[in-house]
């Protein structure tokens, strides 16, 4: 009877999760989709973004992601790395690094973004512009990647550790061909995790990226984000209601896409190892 009751609660609650996505899902899909058309994603907004479409908001949502992941997935691979296999059990520097890490994972998003605005745009002088948004993005994913590759790395049996020193392999070897394709699990994670995080990131770049809808010309330049684009079609453009629905289902497509492409394409790349 304890068994049944449990498996109830479980399926129960699997259940509530699938009927709360799909109700969210289903309710920017209906609205969302009437306005849905190939101008809308080919043409620039116009009229505050009440007519047109979001074509310069794409390309400044695809810049910022771009350089968001760039910094932040060889970084923070490289930190996991140390500290699940460089770093020494009793290191304190190494102790420190995974308390600070974990805080700031909590952080809240407007706080990194007035630390981008303070940092990158006051202090390097770069302005409100697409890379002082991907900066500050880069900023926010790390550790809650840095974390999750970390566990997958040290997750993997010790055997294959103790199998790559008899054949002879150096550490970076082992690390390249066998403990980081077998954590692949974990990484494909905190790479979802991370884009999931960066594309539908509004309050950070705020501060940073800045309003400006037109086509970027370079990343210096100022550019909006898709997210918040939504954000000011449905809190400050009156009538705008209809596009920020739209938009809002353009970027579950996006985040949809892109953590399958970025999945495969890392499932290509350590399988090949």
């Amino acid at each position: 009877m304890a068994d049944r009751f449990l498996s109830l609660g479980v399926y129960a609650s699997a259940l509530l999760i699938f009927m709360a996505l799909l109700g969210l899902l289903g309710d920017v899909v209906l609205l969302g989709f009437a306005n849905l058309s190939w101008d809308f994603i080919v043409q620039n907004p116009l009229d505050s973004g009440r007519q047109g479409g979001i074509a310069s908001i794409l390309v400044s949502t695809a810049f910022i992601l771009f350089i968001a992941m760039g910094v932040a997935v060889p970084l923070g691979l490289a930190v996991a790395v140390w500290l699940a296999e460089f770093s020494p059990k009793t290191s304190r520097f190494a102790g420190y690094t995974g308390i600070s890490l974990d805080v700031l994972a909590g952080v809240p998003s407007i706080v990194y973004g007035l630390f981008g605005n303070a940092f990158f745009c006051v202090y390097l002088g770069l302005g409100f512009s697409i890379v002082s948004g991907g900066l500050t993005l880069a900023c926010m994913v790390l550790p809650v990647f840095v974390r999750t590759c970390e566990i997958g790395i040290r997750s993997v049996r010790n055997d294959w550790r103790h199998g790559a020193d008899a054949l002879g392999l150096s550490k970076i070897s082992a690390l390249i061909h066998i403990l980081i394709p077998a954590a692949r699990p974990a990484i494909v994670a905190g790479l979802i995790l991370g884009i999931g995080r960066a594309t539908a990131e509004t309050a950070a770049l705020l501060y940073t990226s800045g309003y400006v809808d037109r086509m970027p010309e370079s990343v210096l330049d100022s550019g909006r984000a898709l997210s918040v684009h939504i954000y000011d079609l449905s809190m400050n453009v009156t009538g705008g209601d209809a596009q920020a629905y739209t938009a809002a289902l353009v970027l579950v497509v996006l985040i949809v896409v892109l953590n399958g492409v970025a999945q495969g394409l890392l499932d290509h790349w350590l399988k090949t190892k």
